[in-house]
């Protein structure tokens, strides 16, 4: 099986363009103030237009009202909320019966004592996503372009799929997916020529080296 590749705060119709074109998976479209990568609902919901049924569609949010939330889940019609924030098992378990949509659970990662939230999570949560945890007063969850120690993840188990995120390139997927056994990866500023600003190359080099990376796993199993 093959990695799956998430490209995370898509912002133009080029980066929509070259991810459906790449092959990505997943495509995510972020609704947060504080994020160079942020949409409004009026600019989100063409993004995911050209989008649909080629890629899963993300909506990614952190510690959002409600009526926010409705309000991005109707401009984009998404397969996934992604809870990038502080948001408690027991808000995403009531958000996800609320939407009807699958959740996507980002868990801040920085030492091995980071992983005790983890099974409440699973339990509401249809995927993880393992990223590096933002710098202090840090404006935003994610997007700093920061790793953290990959082979923190080595041989845990989950019951959910995971994506490993966190200051992941074209030119470190490979050691990042060796490292951490990752099945699954996701970038946003890796992928970017300044904040907010997906490169179409980028893109493209991205999910060719990842899916090298997964193939260059299999041989030397």
């Amino acid at each position: 099986m093959s990695i799956q590749v998430k490209i995370c705060g898509i912002t133009s119709p080029e980066a929509a363009d070259a991810a459906v074109r790449a092959g990505a998976d997943f495509a995510g479209l972020v609704f947060h103030t504080g994020s160079p990568r942020n949409l409004r609902a009026e600019q989100a919901a063409p993004l995911a237009n050209r989008m649909r049924g080629r890629v899963r569609l993300v909506v990614l949010v952190a510690d959002a009202r409600d009526d926010d939330i409705v309000n991005a889940v109707s401009a984009v019609r998404p397969e996934f909320i992604q809870f990038h924030g502080h948001e408690t098992a027991d808000r995403i378990e009531s958000l996800r019966a609320k939407f009807g949509v699958s959740v996507i659970k980002a868990i801040p990662i920085a030492e091995a004592s980071d992983f005790a939230n983890v099974p409440q999570f699973e339990k509401v949560s249809d995927m993880l996503l393992f990223d590096a945890k933002a710098p202090a007063n840090a404006a935003r969850p994610g997007g700093h372009g920061a790793a953290f120690d990959w082979q923190l993840l080595c041989g845990r188990t989950f019951s959910r799929p995971w994506l490993l995120g966190g200051g992941i390139t074209a030119e470190n997927v490979s050691r990042a997916v060796a490292a951490s056994g990752a099945r699954g990866v996701d970038v946003s500023s890796g992928v970017e020529t300044s904040p907010g600003m997906k490169s179409p190359e980028k893109i493209f080099d991205f999910v060719v080296a990842a899916r090298g990376a997964q193939i260059a796993k299999e041989v030397e199993a």
